[in-house]
């Protein structure tokens, strides 16, 4: 079995650890950028794909670079808490929560594709310019490369677009598509190493309808008073006209251009301006996410992760369900002969799920929390329960847990993805 991955982020990478552990070890994955650098911001991994990961024998060397999150609190613009729940094995998961920087993690996972599977398993400075199904059901894919000719071409039983949001695989299958659509948002994220807040292993959201903060650290300290790598992100709303182009997505901007809008976000243990003034840069982009889509795959061509399924960043499920999706298609390509039954299979039980977390997630997934205080009690309040009862703030939340997969039930007693030896090595 010849498997084609396009995309060495976050899904893809777990994707060949994945097929490997599973038996299938001709793996190729190809990456647009010329280099793999450990770029990007912070990311918050659920427990149910720390499992995942702890199964690919990650967790030790993931544990070492991340902070294993042990709660989560909502607060309103005036620094009142709302909501506060605990997270990971604080919440009685087998597995933790990790706030890790998104290159951190991108780094472990390259470093084991290359020690297990080889350093040629992942091929850079190549982009997928278009495919094609052969009568015999393989795939021949064209790559851009440089080089004499500038293309190559790969063959394998089955192609997998992992290729991000604004993916080469889904644009071929569905050229109409256009941009990603935008909700009116934009966001600025950033880190900054400061001094922890509250215990150290708290993430905070806090804000009304308009503006929310997203704070959270990436890293423990060294020593008692020393610094940690705090992520942040800050979303408002912004006139059509200055969404940024696609090429201006990720790019730098001064603090000091978006900052005034979030003046007011100070309280006694965090101050959000002097949090983002001391990383000295911000990126920004537009909150845009993908359309649901009636199907993934067709004939052994299908996709994964933010191709598949790109999400508003609510609830911390965007790279946490690309790890999952990973999982679960190594294991049905492994159990079945036919690839593209295999296929079918990992769309019935991937697409249902990541579909409610696309449209739950348009409607604020778990931070509609915030916005219920503001509507409530624009003011500010003195007992949260006299805005929201109880039962409705951990329906919300256990809700939206349930929908995802991830609440503590499921995702300690459900089956493990591993593919049992001897059921590896199935086909002919």
């Amino acid at each position: 079995m010849r498997v084609l991955v396009a995309g060495a982020g976050i899904g893809g990478l777990t994707l060949a650890l994945s097929l490997h552990a599973a038996g299938i070890r001709d793996v190729r994955v190809l990456e647009a950028a010329p280099e793999i650098r450990p770029l990007g911001v912070g990311l918050n991994i659920l427990p149910n794909a720390v499992r995942e990961l702890a199964e690919l024998g990650l967790l030790d060397d993931l544990t070492a670079v991340a902070v294993c999150t042990g709660e989560l609190s909502y607060y309103n613009r005036f620094g009142s808490l709302i909501w506060n729940e605990p997270r990971g094995r604080s919440a009685g998961y087998r597995w933790p929560q990790l706030s890790i920087h998104r290159g951190r993690l991108q780094m472990v996972l390259l470093e084991e594709v290359r020690r297990r599977l080889g350093d040629a398993t992942v091929v850079t400075d190549a982009r997928v310019r278009d495919f094609d199904i052969r009568p015999d059901g393989s795939v021949r894919t064209v790559v851009g490369q440089p080089g004499p000719g500038g293309v190559s071409e790969f063959e394998a039983d089955v192609m997998v677009g992992a290729d991000g949001i604004n993916s080469a695989v889904r644009a071929a299958l569905y050229p109409g598509e256009g941009e990603p659509p935008w909700n009116g948002l934009l966001v600025w994220r950033g880190s900054a190493w400061r001094t922890p807040i509250l215990n150290g292993k708290t993430m905070i959201i806090a804000g009304d309808e308009r503006r929310r903060a997203v704070v959270y650290p990436m890293s423990r300290a060294a020593g008692p008073g020393q610094p940690v790598l705090m992520n942040w992100a800050l979303a408002r709303p912004a006139a059509e006209q200055d969404r940024p182009a696609r090429a201006d997505w990720n790019r730098v901007v001064e603090p000091d251009s978006f900052l005034a809008d979030f003046a007011d976000l100070r309280f006694d243990w965090l101050d959000v301006p002097e949090l983002v003034r001391a990383g000295g840069e911000a990126f920004l982009y537009p909150m845009v996410d993908r359309d649901p889509l009636p199907r993934w795959s067709f004939g052994p061509v299908t996709l994964l992760g933010d191709a598949a399924h790109a999400m508003y960043p609510m609830g911390s499920n965007g790279a946490t369900q690309s790890i999952v999706d990973a999982r679960v298609l190594a294991h049905c390509l492994a159990l079945h002969a036919d690839p593209v039954t295999a296929l079918s299979e990992y769309e019935r039980l991937r697409r249902p799920v990541t579909t409610d977390l696309q449209e739950r997630n348009r409607q604020l997934g778990p931070e509609l929390v915030i916005s219920l205080a503001a509507q409530r009690a624009p003011d500010g309040f003195v007992d949260v329960h006299d805005v929201i009862p109880a039962t409705e703030l951990a329906e919300i939340s256990q809700r939206y847990a349930r929908l995802g997969g991830f609440d503590v039930a499921t995702v300690n007693d459900r089956p493990s993805y591993d593919v049992p030896v001897a059921a590896r090595g199935v086909r002919p």
